[in-house]
């Protein structure tokens, strides 16, 4: 018997391997299942060559799981080791410092183990012992035992095996007991161990027999061991792609469509990306995509690999040009990933716009779905922009799709205003803003729909890459000055008009929000008020609720409340208004003309003069005067507000606004249908 110490310059490699490596201590069963699975097919490759002529044999790896004695027992028929061979491949790590090593790498648990190739090792997160026993195939050679129970001591020594192979036994700690659950075992082989090239054997296939489960006997293998991606797009079907898909996502609908990757040059890089149907934008799910290693599972944290945009697609991506444990710090910096991630977006949208040239009406049913990655796509990656002009749509409220130029040239004759500048009219619901639509719709307009998660930032982008364009939504402003052909019509109201109807509006306006009262004359046959909010505001608070930079999120809703004087209802209120309250305004501003008078003589009297120049008496006049206009004003306020809340006209046309709106619920909708019946009577 052979004992020694493992080839190290420190003797705390175990510590490190327990206690930094914990966090993601799984990956044990990942490592040594690798490794078998790469024993296997060298055995099958020296058999190829001829360098071993006997018989392969059973090329199945297995795994078992005794609770009794607390063991996982991973088996292979792959080439094995000869007592040399062990002492090179695991009594000799080498690395510098163990000191430095875990300083540089304590955050880092996949460069520990990629960098220094310790997969092997990460059996000691949980195991108190670990044992192997092997068998090269080599003519002559003798079975090996290894032993080692988690100190840098080992013990070798011959032992009895009659085939050529390796078996690992993990002796499981009392931290580690959950892995002897058959369970936890059999969800990492399928995590991790799914597409394995040799097949995994855990457990017995079982059938019902006399009213229970029984074992067949029968090998369970858990993997696929030619899964779609390894095979040339010219051997699958559809159905096949369709296939693969369920086999990943059970519970999933079929994807729209699939993009096979298959590059062998400038690096190695297969697999089979799915464009997924997405319903709503709740559904939006990332690190659908799973990375692996020459068939071995790495991680489905792709960023870095797959550009951000693409991260909403799912699928497989293999490439041998990644390491097994593939670190973050190594995708960044890492050349071939970036040539990978560039690839992709290159692939990708060369098979969109393939799909769109081939089959334009199939491309259009799908959209709804495709607009979410494309319009990703073109906000965060400027080389698929460039791509994505050629087959991104425009689709607006009545169902129809144009690309960019298309549309352009529909609306350039009508909706271009009289700055020469192209006005994009758009909808965000198409219900709730229907009258706007309308409005709209009546002067021969046409208005795009963008009712997408990612609509409102697309929209800032198509507005910087547009020449002499912008879009409004439709519901911004009154229909005249959403696309100003010409001056507007003239407000026919005096200045104490105006006073008087904004105190009557907004004592009838909601508490919640800010409404701001402003005049057009938008003629009889139009609506007596509308409300709309600023295109600039709305679109910050969107942008600001979804990015969380809320600062105007935060802000309370602000809108404007267009009257429109030329209505004969909006005059009947002010009509009624004067009627009511004529004798007591007259009255009332008959007490503020001499002091107005007085204050602008005043004011003429300081002017040209310092601030000493002029006397304290002037100053003190001049502020008395001030709060008695003000006293007067609130007075006369206090009245107006006084009848606005008594007027159920003026209260019914705000509330019909807010209707038109969708802002008019519960309560308050249940009083407007109220006071309606009684202003029918």
């Amino acid at each position: 018997m052979q004992k020694g110490k493992i080839g190290v310059t420190s003797e705390n490699i175990f510590p490190i391997i327990k206690k930094f490596l914990y966090s993601d201590h799984e990956i044990f069963l990942r490592e040594i299942v690798s490794n078998a699975v790469d024993a296997t097919q060298k055995m099958a490759a020296v058999t190829s060559a001829g360098e071993y002529k006997g018989e392969l044999g059973d090329t199945t790896v297995r795994v078992a799981v005794d609770k009794e004695k607390k063991t996982i027992t991973i088996s292979d028929h792959g080439i094995g080791m000869t007592e040399e061979e062990v002492d090179q491949y695991i009594n000799q790590i080498a690395f510098s410092s163990a000191g430095d090593f875990l300083e540089k790498y304590k955050d880092d648990i996949n460069a520990i183990i990629g960098h220094f190739g310790l997969g092997f090792y990460s059996a000691f997160m949980v195991s108190e012992k670990v044992e192997i026993v092997t068998k090269s195939y080599k003519e002559g050679s003798k079975a090996v035992r290894w032993s080692c129970d988690g100190s840098p001591e080992f013990t070798m020594e011959e032992a009895e095996k009659d085939e050529f192979g390796t078996e690992i036994t993990l002796f499981v700690d009392e931290e580690s007991i959950e892995f002897l659950e058959d369970s936890k075992i059999n969800g990492l082989l399928t995590k991790y161990c799914k597409f394995l090239p040799i097949p995994i054997a855990f457990g017995k296939e079982q059938e019902w027999k006399e009213d229970k489960m029984v074992d067949t006997g029968v090998d369970k293998i858990i993997n696929n061991t030619e899964p779609a991606w390894t095979k040339k797009p010219v051997d699958l079907k559809e159905e096949d792609y369709n296939a693969f898909y369920k086999e990943l996502y059970p519970v999933h609908e079929d994807p729209l469509f699939n993009i096979h990757l298959n590059v062998d040059y400038p690096f190695n890089l297969t697999g089979i990306l799915y464009f997924p149907k997405i319903k709503s934008n709740i559904e939006i799910q990332k690190n659908k995509i799973q990375l692996y290693c020459n068939q071995v599972f790495v991680t489905d944290s792709v960023e870095g690999i797959v550009p951000e945009f693409l991260t909403l697609l799912h699928g497989v991506i293999d490439s041998p040009d990644i390491p097994l444990n593939v670190s973050r710090s190594y995708l960044q910096s890492d050349s071939n990933v970036k040539k990978i991630s560039s690839h992709i977006t290159k692939k990708v949208a060369d098979r969109l716009a393939e799909i769109f040239k081939s089959d334009r009406p199939d491309f259009e049913a799908k959209w709804d779905s495709l607009k979410l990655f494309i319009e990703y796509g073109m906000l965060s990656d400027e080389k698929f922009y460039e791509r994505a002009q050629k087959f991104v749509l425009f689709k607006n409220v009545d169902g129809k799709y144009f690309t960019l130029e298309e549309y352009e040239n529909l609306i350039k004759e009508n909706q271009t205003d009289k700055n020469k500048s192209l006005v994009y009219l758009y909808a965000t619901e198409k219900d709730e803003q229907f009258s706007y639509i309308q409005a709209a719709k009546d002067k021969g307009y046409d208005v795009l729909l963008m009712d997408g998660h990612l609509d409102v930032h697309w929209v800032n982008q198509m507005e910087q890459k547009f020449e002499n364009s912008r879009f409004v939504r439709v519901d911004s402003d009154v229909i005249s000055k959403l696309i100003p052909k010409e001056d507007e019509a003239e407000v026919n109201l005096s200045e104490n008009e105006r006073n008087e109807l904004i105190h009557v509006i907004q004592a009838v306006t909601p508490e919640k929000g800010h409404y701001l009262v402003n005049f057009e004359d938008l003629g009889e046959s139009s609506k007596p008020m509308i409300i709309t909010q600023n295109e600039f505001m709305r679109r910050m608070k969107d942008m600001g609720g979804m990015s969380g930079m809320n600062f105007y999120g935060d802000m309370p809703d602000s809108f404007n409340l267009v009257v429109n004087t030329s209505h004969p209802l909006v005059q009947k209120v002010l009509s009624q208004e004067q009627k009511a309250l004529g004798k007591d305004l007259e009255a009332i501003r008959s007490e503020k003309t001499p002091l107005t008078e007085e204050k602008a003589t005043l004011e003429k009297e300081k002017e040209g003069k310092k601030e000493e120049e002029i006397s304290q008496a002037t100053k003190d006049r001049i502020e008395e005067i001030n709060k008695a206009i003000t006293d007067i004003s609130n007075k006369e306020k206090e009245k107006l507000t006084a009848f606005g809340k008594k007027s159920k006209l003026a209260k019914q046309l705000v509330d019909l606004a807010l209707l038109a709106n969708n802002m008019l619920k519960g309560e308050e909708l249940n009083v407007f249908v109220t006071r309606s019946i009684e202003l029918i009577k």
